[in-house]
């Protein structure tokens, strides 16, 4: 019964692209669409499937890499280069002042990192010099994910998802107490408690037991146009933005 579920389910790389999907709607209607129009609530909810899902393959990503130093470096890369589409399409006025606003790639950057150390350092016989170092660890790439958007809720999105691989009873409990976290920060930031799209956060779930755990098909056109989609749709939006005015 679980292979057939399995392959009924849907791969990686579906999943991926609705997140993408919902995340562009999400994009638009914030760029676009006034907030009194039944749109904006729909695509704004639909928009919160994305963060989750982009934490969630990046822990996959971890356990299935051949290479985490490219892994790493990648997303490096996508960080830099996304901060600019990021900062003009959200119209922020100090746009090189990274220490204080950035993408939620660097949030998943620190999130990976975190993972990584997480899992791999080991000081043998210094189980509490480990354990110090692991949260340490933690803790900076929390602080360091502070100005980019969803900060260390990625982070330990990030964290909790790879450690708890193949729990997903316990994967489903870890991102509830994130998602928490996210509402209390949300609404504790000034958002109005009538604002309810921050709750569409749970729509994540639905992917999250659809997915099979298979890739699907393997393709560097795929791979590589998941990397660039997300600068340059906030690129795209912004210069349409620009032309509207």
């Amino acid at each position: 019964m679980n292979d057939v579920m399995k392959q009924r389910g849907l791969s990686a790389n579906i999943v991926k692209w609705i997140a993408y999907l919902a995340m562009l709607l999400d994009h638009i209607a914030y760029v676009f669409v006034p907030a009194s129009h039944p749109l904006y609530l729909v695509f704004r909810v639909l928009g919160r499937i994305a963060a989750p899902t982009m934490c969630f393959f990046i822990a996959e990503g971890y356990a299935h890499t051949s290479n985490l130093k490219k892994y790493m470096g990648r997303l490096a890369l996508m960080a830099v280069i996304s901060h600019l589409p990021y900062a003009l399409c959200f119209q922020y006025s100090n746009i090189w002042q990274v220490w204080r606003v950035t993408s939620v790639i660097w949030s998943l950057l620190m999130g990976l990192v975190a993972l990584t150390i997480v899992d791999r350092f080991s000081w043998k016989g210094h189980p509490v010099l480990t354990l110090g170092v692991r949260t340490a660890a933690v803790g900076i790439c929390c602080m360091l994910a502070y100005s980019a958007d969803w900060n260390y809720i990625a982070v330990l999105w990030v964290l909790a998802f790879g450690l708890l691989k193949g729990s997903k009873g316990k994967q489903v409990l870890a991102f509830a107490f994130g998602a928490v976290l996210y509402l209390v920060q949300t609404y504790g930031n000034g958002l109005l408690m009538r604002e309810c799209y921050p709750l569409g956060v749970v729509l994540f779930l639905p992917l999250f037991f659809l997915y099979n755990g298979k890739l699907g098909k393997k393709s560097d056109v795929l791979k590589w146009a998941g990397y660039w989609f997300y600068p340059v749709h906030l690129m795209a939006i912004y210069l349409v933005a620009l032309l509207m005015k």
